[in-house]
Formats: C-alpha cells, structure tokens, sequence
C-alpha cells in the first residue's frame, strides 16, 4: 500500500511541475523580469520556454532524490523457504530424468 507522505509528495512535485513552467513564461511575457524588457519577443519567448523546460527537470530531479532519501523496507525472504531450496539444489538429480534430459538433447 502506497503511504500518504509519498502520495503528498508525489502530489506536490506534479503540482510544481505544472505551476513553474507556467509561472516563469507569464512572468517573461508579461515583463516581470527585470532585465530583460529590451529582448526581442523572439529572444524572450526563446528564454523563457528553455528556463521553464529546465525548471520542470530540476523538480523531476529533486522529486527522484526525495524518492531515494525514503527508507527501504527490505523483504526477507522466509528461512524455511531457503532451506527447501537450498535443499533441493543440493539433491542428485535421479537418473530417469537424466537419462531424458540427454535423450532431449
């Protein structure tokens, strides 16, 4: 079952995904940057689309280093099974089945 601290942060990280692309061309568009009023429209829309571009994959990059930094529940895998298995890797194989597997062969 998922938790809710993933399922928030995974909500969050889409959140921002969608709001600072967004964000960051009507900020451009609208000249809300200062310094960069005496770019031509080409060079602005040019900008602005490259650094929302680059903002969504610093969110995706900081989403999968939140996602490493959760703690790993370890499945063990149960004893009894292992020793059956270990068992049965270790018995000789009869010799009806070998003489079929070299007939298949």
């Amino acid at each position: 079952m998922i938790s809710q601290g993933v399922l928030k942060k995974f909500f969050i990280a889409s959140m921002f995904m969608w709001m600072a692309p967004v964000a960051i061309l009507y900020a451009f568009n609208h000249q809300l940057v200062p310094g960069f009023t005496d770019l031509s429209s080409y060079h602005v829309t040019l900008l602005s689309g490259l650094l929302a571009v680059v903002s969504v994959n610093v969110i995706i990059a900081f989403y999968i280093w939140m996602a490493m930094q959760e703690p790993s529940d370890k499945h063990e895998p149960d004893p009894k099974f292992l020793a059956e298995a270990q068992a049965s890797l270790n018995q000789d194989v009869p010799s009806e089945l070998a003489e079929s597997r070299e007939k298949q062969e």
